[in-house]
């Protein structure tokens, strides 16, 4: 539902490596980020960029947009229309954990006019696993405003990294916009011109 947070359950289709029981606390050592590519047509260069630094307390990264937009009708062509960005993100995770992405919260503008619809989707692999299947929100006009979107995993469907190796995370997000029945113009985004739209992947630790 636009306006609200919409939660969705990630369906994983890789196999989680070995891990012990689940950790009572995040690891106390500061965790780092080294991104290694970016790219895609929703996130030209230089207009997407991680976070150098995790939150203080090691439970989230972010990822900021900056000219992520698929717009439908009004002229715009079919290759404005579905916009997408990877990144590959390889976490520095201290010795004797792992982690998994526990839940995702994206935020951006739209403008979607009655009879068009927009979606959002991604989902989230390490290297050398298989993809998650997508989680896909859609929103459907009139509207003109702020949409927040949240994927959320089960805790018994989370997929862990690897214990003891460096893998790397691939995150691609896609937006769509389809004009459908309207005669106007209609927009879904991920830029900071309209609003904050930081998007915040939380983890979820574990000893191995």
């Amino acid at each position: 539902m636009l306006g609200m947070s919409v939660v969705a359950a990630m369906i994983l289709s890789a196999l989680a490596a070995p891990v012990d029981s689940p950790a009572t606390s995040v690891p106390a050592e500061k965790i780092t980020l080294d991104i290694k590519t970016i790219n895609g047509s929703g996130c030209p260069a230089g207009t997407a960029a991680a976070s150098a630094d995790v939150a203080s307390d090691n439970t989230s990264f972010t990822v900021h947009y900056t000219n992520f937009t698929a717009k439908a009708g009004g002229g715009a062509s079919a290759l404005e229309g579905r916009k997408n960005c990877q990144i590959n993100v390889l976490v520095h995770v201290p010795q004797g954990f792992t982690y998994a992405i526990a839940q995702v919260h994206y935020r951006g503008f739209a403008h979607i006019e009655s009879g068009a619809s927009a979606i959002e989707q991604a989902n989230y692999y390490f290297t050398g696993t298989a993809p998650t299947a997508r989680v896909r929100h859609t929103f459907t006009g009139p509207f003109h405003g702020v949409w927040r979107a949240t994927d959320t995993t089960e805790v018994a469907e989370l997929v862990f990294a690897p214990c003891g190796e460096n893998r790397n995370l691939n995150i691609n997000a896609e937006l769509r916009a389809d004009a459908g029945s309207s005669s106007g113009a209609s927009y879904i985004e991920m830029d900071s011109e309209h609003a904050s739209v930081d998007t915040i992947y939380q983890f979820a630790w574990k000893t191995c």
